[in-house]
């Protein structure tokens, strides 16, 4: 059975690897602005899971528990993910 203080751990660490997932999208960014664009659906996907994924960290199961690891996993995933689409699109 996984104590708190382990599950913490494992949701601090998540949170960490979910920020330098999004992140990595800089290259790829910087693709689309020197005019290689890639496609946009991996990234608007993303974004959109990123949408859905803090507003349950916002609420949680019963509409009031907060998820922070959630929540700061995913804000840089809405951020990062739009970019990438946008600038693969324009």
């Amino acid at each position: 059975m996984a104590t708190k203080k382990g599950l913490q751990i494992i949701a601090s660490v998540a949170s960490i690897m979910s920020v330098l997932m999004y992140v990595s999208y800089i290259p790829q960014i910087i693709s689309n602005l020197s005019g290689e664009p890639s496609n946009p659906i991996q990234p608007l996907v993303a974004m959109v899971n990123c949408i859905f994924w803090t507003i349950h960290g916002f609420f949680g199961l019963d509409g009031k528990t907060r998820d922070r690891a959630i929540i700061f996993a995913n804000v840089p995933g809405i951020i990062f993910g739009f970019t990438a689409a946008l600038t693969a699109i324009i």
